[in-house]
């Protein structure tokens, strides 16, 4: 496999029985939620297409029915935020900090009653602050302090939760918290600030310390149509849970997970102008924005010749935004050249981006949002859709496609008219190679 994309292998994604001449795929990476939620939009989807679709509709029930755990699924309440316990999870600790005994939880400050932050100048460095807030003054900011910030400051928005070695998101979740910026300037900060370190709780060891910085800039200001990096202490209207990351942890909208820093304990402000971050051991661009990226959800391995196969998908919406999801079925015998190595001169065809849900889930109250969600109006609707820097769905129907072996592919369209996986095809800056599967079409 070439650098250049990502092979879905049948090994690790599909279930071993067949039906209607179809392998049943598994999903590949979503949470129960988001799986339970696309295939709730995908029906949608189908059904309007009247009767062509109604026929494609087949071969996609019976991959929900195929398994009991996905019948399951397919019946429950759906909804478009994945519920904190359904979160993929990539954590470091030993102990882990939300799993030590209550007592000492409350003694190192991991419950919202004990928990404080300090808001410190780094001591090696010359910042200028004429209040820092820390646990050794006796006056670190603790919750009860954060929750009255938020009284006046607190916002909520959309964000996917993705790391950035992980071809897939971990969840989408609505966010609430107070800027960050608000806690700085209550240290009432001068001179010689260039960057904000943080760090969260490392059982005092400094080897499994994580941390992560952002230029100051970053922190006081907002680029257009970007949300604050926050305070976050809520997740789904409910309050954040230790494994993921409360009392409080920083969020980052706009970045991979590894900004997002969980346990939340030190905040320093600093001169220096070099990331400290964790990550950049490991040859991580630390400083990258959250990529647009296309990965398939229901990809049947066979299908009957005149029948509608039906592909559907889902789309990672980051910093470019999207306009376009697109696919391309190749003959296997149709070598590319080795000159084109992202298929820019491949006939890919648009599928359809569908629109925002009609419920959230996510264990909000009735599935419905609450009041002041950033960038929706008066009535819960999103003022665009898709929304960068959260999950959108797609789907499609293959029609007219002769017997024999192909592979398929998906890709974005960003709203600068760049496809995926261009401008940023590294892999260390977020992974978004262009996926294929294997479809047989009988005759």
């Amino acid at each position: 496999m070439s650098g250049r994309e990502s092979i879905i292998r049948p090994s690790v994604c599909l279930m071993p029985s067949k039906w209607l001449g179809h392998n049943p795929p598994r999903p590949m990476f979503l949470s129960s939620e988001l799986h339970r939620q696309h295939l709730e939009v995908t029906r949608r989807y189908f059904l309007q297409l009247g009767a062509v679709g109604v026929a494609a509709l087949k071969p996609l029930s019976a991959w929900a029915d195929s398994d009991q755990a996905l019948l399951d699924e397919a019946t429950a309440d759906l909804g478009y935020f994945t519920p904190q316990d359904d979160f993929g999870t990539v954590e470091r600790g030993d102990p882990l900090p939300y799993q030590l005994p209550l007592a000492k939880r409350l003694e190192v400050g991991l419950e919202r009653e004990t928990w404080k932050l300090d808001v410190v100048p780094d001591p090696e460095s010359n910042p200028q602050m004429g209040n820092p807030l820390s646990r050794a003054k006796g006056n670190a900011l603790d919750f009860q302090a954060l929750l009255k910030l938020g009284e006046k400051h607190a916002v909520r928005f959309l964000k996917i939760m993705t790391c950035n070695n992980i071809g897939a998101p971990l969840g989408m979740g609505l966010w609430e918290g107070v800027p960050l910026r608000h806690v700085i300037w209550a240290t009432k900060p001068t001179a010689n600030i260039r960057r904000v370190f943080y760090h969260g709780h490392h059982n005092n060891d400094p080897k499994q310390m994580f941390r992560s910085s952002l230029p100051i800039g970053r922190v006081l200001e907002d680029p257009p149509g970007d949300n604050p990096v926050i305070l976050c202490y809520k997740l789904n209207g409910q309050w954040l849970t230790g494994k993921r990351g409360g009392p409080v942890r920083m969020l980052v909208p706009d970045a991979y997970g590894f900004k997002s820093v969980k346990w939340l304990k030190s905040v320093l402000l600093t001169n220096n102008y070099q990331a400290n971050d964790t990550y950049a051991g490991g040859n991580n661009d630390i400083d990258s924005w959250m990529k647009t990226m296309s990965r398939f959800h229901y990809k049947p391995e066979k299908a009957k010749a005149g029948e509608p196969i039906p592909v559907t998908g889902w789309a990672q919406v980051g910093v470019g935004g999207l306009s376009k999801v697109q696919i391309w079925i190749n003959p296997k015998d149709n070598e590319w050249p080795e000159d084109d190595p992202y298929f820019t001169r491949a006939p890919w065809r648009d599928a359809t981006i569908l629109p925002p849900p009609t419920r959230w889930g996510g264990d909000l109250p009735g599935g419905r949002l609450p009041d002041n969600v950033r960038f929706f109006d008066g009535n819960g609707q999103p003022k665009h859709w898709p929304m960068r820097y959260t999950l959108a769905h797609w789907a499609t129907l293959l029609k007219g496609i002769a017997p024999g072996n192909y592979d398929v592919r998906c890709r974005t369209i960003d709203l600068n008219g760049i496809a995926q996986p261009m401008p940023r095809p590294f892999r260390k800056s977020g992974r978004n190679t262009i996926q294929r599967f294997s479809l047989t079409v009988e005759g």
